[in-house]
């Protein structure tokens, strides 16, 4: 991996490395890193000849309680277009050193305006999830909810920079895990009586459980399907341009989890054992066919 820091007075925060470029050993090491995620949720991509070539793009996708869908999607882009995806780090992770430094890594950035703007405007794919943690740590009803009310800054930035916006929709990884009992719950009150002491608009960790009683997430299908490209320009001028393309793009992403709800519900191999008796199905046939 290759990393480039910028000379130019504009620079990413936190020192992280303007450009950053896979060789063809960092992508068989990328490759042996998700392996076991690739095997495990057996992830199906839809739409991906959505996503341009060239130029600056930013995917606009739901959050997720776990980020496995987020590498899986970065490495796929990776080989199927050859670009990097430069993604927006949650703040509480980027304040950690170790998480900022791995997460800079494979191209991660703090999730700042200004971060967004650099990398759009040197013509950057970049990955933001507009509901951040409020999004990823949800309630026990809602999986896919997306909790995007006053987050405009995405679209402000894509109207600025004049970036093509694709909507996606990322579908498994909310139903990998199980919410017990969600951070609002009555139990929980001095988790959040803690959390708030710490920090006012901290968010209470709802108590969650995977496979059986443990954390190890179950082995479901992920889903994940790239809309048609939106140009932001088209809000330029626009007294609450914003504000309607963030709408647009919220309905963009509904759109594509809709069709990605049909996919995985008449889908045989969303679980595991679906996927075991499919394989084994086949297995028998060609046995017969022999």
């Amino acid at each position: 991996m290759t990393t480039t820091d910028s000379a130019s007075a504009a620079s990413l925060s936190d020192g992280a490395p303007m450009r950053i470029t896979f060789g063809p050993d960092d992508l068989r090491r990328v490759d042996r890193l998700v392996a076991p995620m690739r095997a495990w949720f057996s992830p199906r991509f839809y739409g991906l000849d959505n996503i341009p070539a060239e130029g600056p793009v930013l995917l606009v996708a739901n959050h997720s309680m776990i980020a496995f869908d987020c590498g899986l999607l970065m490495t796929e882009i990776m080989h199927r277009h050859g670009r990097v995806v430069r993604g927006l780090g949650d703040h509480a992770l980027m304040d950690r050193p170790a998480i900022r430094r791995a997460v800079q890594r494979i191209g991660g950035v703090r999730g700042t305006r200004e971060n967004m703007r650099i990398l759009l405007s040197r013509g950057e794919i970049v990955l933001v999830l507009p509901g951040g943690s409020a999004e990823a740590i949800r309630r026990k009803h809602e999986r896919y909810a997306l909790k995007w009310k006053g987050r405009t800054g995405f679209a402000e930035v894509a109207i600025e920079t004049g970036a093509r916006i694709v909507p996606v929709a990322m579908v498994g990884a909310n139903d990998a895990y199980d919410v017990v009992v969600d951070g609002e719950h009555p139990l929980m009150w001095p988790m959040r009586w803690y959390a708030a002491r710490r920090d006012r608009s901290a968010i209470t960790m709802p108590i969650f459980r995977g496979l059986g009683p443990t954390l190890i997430p179950k082995p479901q299908r992920f889903y994940y399907s790239f809309g048609e490209p939106i140009d932001a320009t088209r809000w330029r001028g626009a007294g609450e341009g914003a504000l309607e393309l963030q709408s647009a793009v919220r309905v963009a992403v509904e759109k594509e989890f809709a069709f990605l709800f049909a996919e995985r519900d008449q889908d045989p191999g969303r679980t595991m054992s679906g996927r075991g008796r499919q394989a084994l199905s086949s297995y028998v046939r060609g046995l017969r066919r022999g």
